[in-house]
C-alpha cells in the first residue's frame, strides 16, 4: 500500500479541518495522460466504496481505486513547504520513467 508521510498528513489533516468534515479519504489515483503515459491525481474524496482499497495512516483515511493499487503500491507520499516547492510530492521507484515535471511516468 502507498505510504504517507507524517508531514503530507498534518497537511491533509488541516484540510479536512478547513472542510469540516471527517468523512472524507485522500484519494491517490493514476490516470491516463500526460507526458509520459500516465499521470497522478490526488483530492479529497467522500465517495469511498467496495471497489477501493482503503488504509488509515497516522489518521488520516487513503483511498486506491484496484486499478492504481499495483502502479502505487510502493509509492510515497510526502508535503514539502520550500522556497523552491510547495505541494504534495508523490516518490514511486515502480515507475520507470518520469518527466521533468514530476507528475506523469511511465
Amino acid at each position: 500500500m502507498i505510504q504517507l508521510t507524517e508531514t503530507a498528513a498534518g497537511k491533509v489533516k488541516e484540510l479536512l479541518e478547513e472542510e469540516g468534515r471527517s468523512d472524507i479519504a485522500l484519494r491517490v489515483a493514476v490516470q491516463p495522460g500526460g507526458c509520459s503515459g500516465l499521470r497522478y491525481a490526488m483530492y479529497l474524496d467522500d465517495d469511498v466504496s467496495e471497489k477501493d482499497v482503503t488504509e488509515e495512516q497516522f489518521g488520516v483515511r487513503i483511498a486506491i481505486d484496484k486499478m492504481s493499487v499495483p502502479y502505487l503500491s510502493e509509492a510515497t507520499v510526502d508535503f514539502v513547504d520550500s522556497l523552491e516547492q510547495s505541494g504534495f510530492t508523490i516518490d514511486n521507484p515502480v515507475a520507470q520513467s518520469s518527466c521533468a515535471c514530476g507528475h506523469s511516468f511511465h
